[in-house]
């Protein structure tokens, strides 16, 4: 897929996580947390300093995520390994108290976003990258009910480029080496 050539960091993503279906709940808050602290930034800074916030985000354990207190939110502000912006930071933390409600209630946070698309990865079929939408009927489903339920930074954008990176939608161009593999 074109938007991957670029760089080897973005070559790597696309090559071995990108599209492939996730159902592990740490990993999925994980993408989740990243995918709004892209909004407004370029993929390529988020895989730049992705192993930075694992560290900082404690490896995105979700109940240690939603335990941080305001010395650790200072303590964010300050590492300059990774986007230090208050609202994504404390949005992080919102979410992940709110993931924790989620699983109590549907058993995990998997069963929960994956009901989006009926358990199975959509499978579209672009033919260039400039076909491909910001978002879809399940992206505004999902971003619907996490607003809803207080999530932050899950409009439907996010929502939509969450889903394609965790496998619930395959958006590799036809013509991509990967698009029949997954």
């Amino acid at each position: 897929c074109g938007w991957a050539e670029s760089n080897p960091l973005l070559i790597d993503y696309h090559d071995n996580e990108w599209g492939r279906p996730l159902h592990d709940d740490r990993r999925l808050f994980e993408s989740f947390i990243l995918d709004g602290f892209q909004a407004g930034l370029s993929w390529l800074t988020i895989l730049k300093k992705r192993e930075a916030f694992r560290i900082a985000f404690e490896q995105f354990e979700i109940k240690k995520v939603a335990g941080f207190d305001q010395k650790k939110i200072d303590s964010l502000m300050k590492n300059p390994g990774i986007i230090r912006n208050s609202q994504k930071i404390l949005a992080a933390i919102n979410n992940a108290k709110l993931v924790l409600e989620i699983q109590k209630e549907f058993g995990s946070f998997d069963v929960y976003l994956w009901q989006f698309t009926k358990e199975k990865t959509i499978i579209n079929q672009w033919k260039s990258l400039k076909e491909i939408p910001a978002n879809s009927p399940e992206s505004d489903a999902m971003s619907s009910d996490m607003k809803k339920r207080g999530l932050k930074f899950a409009g439907s954008t996010i929502c939509y480029a969450f889903m394609q990176a965790v496998g619930m939608i395959n958006d590799h161009i036809v013509t991509c080496h990967w698009y029949k593999k997954n």
